[in-house]
């Protein structure tokens, strides 16, 4: 039998307050290779279950958490180009 959509909206909720109760004071933060300390990245650590915790290096305090399927979703999403900026505007009196 399918969810309804507040069985659905009960369930995140509920492992979301899960996934923020975990104890992440020991977990091994990674970054993309190549990265120096002082440089600002982006640090992932995983969690049990398959879930994930981002934080910037430059503000280690505020972490943000994602459940096995939200992180799949975002991954497979940035390889499909879902996330890729559009060019920036050339700045100046050019006009092509």
């Amino acid at each position: 039998m399918a969810e309804t959509a507040q069985e659905i909206k009960a369930r995140k909720e509920r492992e979301r307050d899960e996934l923020y109760a975990l104890d992440i004071s020991g977990v091994e933060w990674r970054s993309a290779p190549g990265t120096e300390e002082h440089e600002e990245r982006v640090e992932i650590a995983d969690l049990p279950g398959g879930a994930v915790a981002m934080r910037s290096s430059l503000d280690p305090g505020t972490v943000l958490r994602y459940t096995e399927a939200e992180w799949r979703a975002f991954v497979l999403g940035a390889r499909d180009g879902e996330f890729d900026l559009e060019p920036a505007p050339r700045s100046g009196g050019d006009v092509e």
